[in-house]
């Protein structure tokens, strides 16, 4: 931990209260720290009392700014403008005056305070809040009309994102309705969104913008979609339809074919064609993330690909994807086709594309011109090619590439090492962690790499202060600040191995891969030795309480008790111990086993079943997005380390191999296996 000594010597560029040190923090910085963890706790359970009786000790301390920042937060719906403009005076610069400022912006704005918002929304740095951004926007349609168009866009973009009911956008929507910059169909198209997404009171305020008067027939179709929709018999208008809609897009995210037999039946011929092809979008959706072989049947009745969103076409492209042992590589195509130029960017969509082009395009010749559809194909793949991700390593390796660790840039100056070193969020945000203040002080980290100027810190400032982290030790900072740099790569940084004698030893002596050890670890906890999730799991390698104790059971560790598993070298004993389990119980697949880390080992046991696949398509259909997610980043780092630890080119396809059903001959499944 850094000292508060220490903090002053690197920060001068602090404001002056923050260096004058009362004679208790420079006898004892734990007492100092101590003050400013009770505040915390005081700040997340509202207790105002308790903050205000403490602020006057945390006086002169490195982290006062957030001290007062707590105390102010608590009561900001009863503080006065006044005491707001001189908090952010008082600690102008900083991630707490403009956490303050998003915060205040938020009630202006809640207020309707529509001058008050407009005169302070110019000082806002970090432009990261959609509702902030939404409510700035009807701002601007209120008092400049010509601006109502342009806005648009915008607010039906952020709106759209939010999965959570909000004032901000709602109001902005309102408003787009009000001057028919949005169409109805906007608003409906929200609330099947959202209907989905199983947030009712977001669905609610979108169906209230433009019918009101229907607000009773969706709690009504909330209590019981299939209750609703036995009871209704006719839908001839706009809304009425609209909401048999919605009832069937709720029932289909519990009842695929309950809500596929209602609409082919009963409701298919009252609803328009765009209405009918979202619930057939949906209803596949849904089938597909059951791993049905339905889903594209399902699909295969929606009459126009446009009328679908993105999501739902991706869907549909990983139904096609998996359709058998060979791709449906036309439908993997038209679907992506379909999307928005935004989507059609994202690496996934452009290997699969570019995939789906070389499955028909004519083999090469040497004495003949390559074909247009091989032309397309290979430029797609060149786009993304990199060791960046996982869709980007695939892409190499499609152009006969592999996966090489890049030369290190230039080493960082004197100079730019002092530019990270004297920066004060990034000392504040250091000490934070340190104190046992996390949270915040990756909030703060991230404010100062990112948010605090336009377009965030350069790429040589992003290395430096990687590197400030790095020397640090605080790992997940330097990953994720080298992360961030766009034109150069610094593996070292970006692929830390710390702990490497206990992870190289531990590794060898169970049989597993070290760098399959450390990609996991850098994606459960950044190397965050005390690291705990919301559920409950511990440590580097994030075990859960009862996956330690049967696996320390399992392999005989003597004695062991649940505190244990914050020790490090504990951790990464339990941890490894149950990743090599699950890697044998599932025949050596690097994919399934990670999959059964994540998800336990139940699920990739089921999801498994179906043809024999590239584990490429197997991952990309996985039904979660976290473990999906999750499966293509481990194996991603696998292979980067791996390149880094053997200094050899490696093959993410390698590491992938194929996945289908567990071989009869193979043992049964490990059913204690937590």
């Amino acid at each position: 931990m850094l000292s508060n000594f220490i903090l002053k010597a690197l920060i001068p560029g602090l404001s002056a209260c923050v260096l004058l040190t009362p004679a208790w923090a420079q006898n004892n910085g734990s007492s100092a720290d101590d003050v400013l963890l009770e505040m915390n706790k005081a700040f997340q359970r509202g207790d105002k009392t308790r903050l205000a009786q403490l602020l006057p000790q945390a006086q002169g301390h490195a982290l006062e700014p957030w001290a007062a920042y707590w105390e102010l937060r608590a009561r900001l719906g009863e503080a006065s403008a006044r005491e707001v403009q001189d908090f952010m005076a008082r600690y102008a610069g900083s991630y707490q005056e403009d956490r303050l400022r998003n915060d205040w912006l938020l009630l202006l704005g809640q207020r309707r305070d529509w001058a008050a918002f407009a005169a302070e929304h110019p000082n806002y740095r970090m432009q990261d809040d959609k509702d902030v951004r939404c409510y700035a926007l009807l701002v601007d349609s209120l008092t400049n009309p010509e601006a109502v168009q342009r806005d648009a866009d915008e607010v039906r973009k952020n709106w759209f994102a939010q999965r959570e009911a909000s004032d901000g956008c709602t109001s902005a929507a309102s408003r787009m309705v009000g001057t028919k910059s949005f169409t109805a169909q906007d608003v409906w198209l929200k609330a099947r969104l959202a209907m989905e997404a199983n947030r009712p009171r977001a669905a609610r305020d979108a169906v209230e913008i433009i019918a009101p008067e229907a607000l009773h027939l969706v709690t009504e179709l909330n209590s019981s979609p299939a209750r609703f929709l036995a009871s209704k018999m006719i839908a001839i208008s706009k809304v009425r339809r609209e909401i048999i809609t919605l009832a069937l897009v709720k029932l289909a995210t519990s009842d695929v074919e309950g809500a596929a037999r209602l609409l082919e039946d009963k409701w298919g011929l009252q609803l328009t064609a765009e209405e009918r092809n979202w619930v057939w979008g949906v209803i596949g959706k849904q089938a597909a993330r059951r791993l049905s072989n339905d889903a594209l049947g399902y699909f295969a009745k929606v009459s126009r690909d446009t009328d679908l969103n993105d999501d739902l076409l991706g869907w549909k492209a990983r139904a096609a994807l998996r359709a058998g042992s060979t791709p449906r590589w036309p439908l993997v195509l038209g679907a992506i086709n379909a999307m928005s130029e935004e989507a059609r960017k994202e690496p996934v969509w452009v290997y699969w594309k570019a995939r789906g082009l070389l499955s028909n395009a004519p083999a090469p010749v040497a004495s003949a011109p390559v074909s247009p559809q091989r032309a397309e194909a290979l430029a797609l793949l060149q786009s993304i090619a990199s060791v960046r991700g996982f869709y980007e390593q695939l892409a190499l390796e499609e152009l006969g590439q592999k996966i090489t660790a890049p030369p290190r840039p230039a080493p960082l100056t004197p100079e730019e090492k002092d530019t990270a070193r004297l920066n004060p969020g990034l000392n504040r945000a250091a000490y934070a962690i340190g104190a046992g203040l996390r949270s915040e002080g990756v909030r703060e980290w991230n404010y100062s790499t990112n948010l605090h100027q336009r377009g965030g810190l350069g790429e040589r400032e992003l290395l430096a202060a990687a590197q400030f982290a790095c020397d640090r030790a605080i790992w997940d900072r330097c990953i994720n600040s080298s992360d961030r740099t766009p034109t150069v790569i610094d593996f070292e940084q970006r692929f830390p191995t710390p702990f490497r004698a206990a992870v190289l030893q531990r590794s060898r002596d169970i049989g597993l891969d070290p760098a399959y050890v450390y990609g996991l670890i850098r994606q459960e906890s950044r190397f965050i030795t005390d690291a705990r999730s919301g559920v409950g799991a511990s440590g580097l390698m994030q075990v859960m309480p009862a996956t330690a104790r049967e696996t320390a059971r399992y392999i005989g560790l003597k004695g062991f008790t649940a505190g244990q598993i914050n020790d490090r070298d504990t951790n990464i004993v339990i941890g490894t111990a149950y990743l090599k389990r699950a890697l044998d119980d599932f025949g050596g697949s690097m994919a399934l086993a990670a999959a059964a880390y994540n998800a336990g080992p139940a699920r990739p046991r089921s999801w498994r079943n179906g043809p024999v696949l590239e584990a490429a398509i197997w991952a990309e259909n996985v039904p979660f997005h976290e473990t999906r997610d999750y499966v293509k980043k481990v194996l991603s780092n696998t292979t980067n380390y791996a390149a880094l630890l053997t200094g050899q080119p490696q093959s993410l396809k390698a590491h992938l191999g194929t996945v289908g059903p567990r071989d009869a001959s193979a043992p049964p499944p490990d059913e204690k296996m937590p």
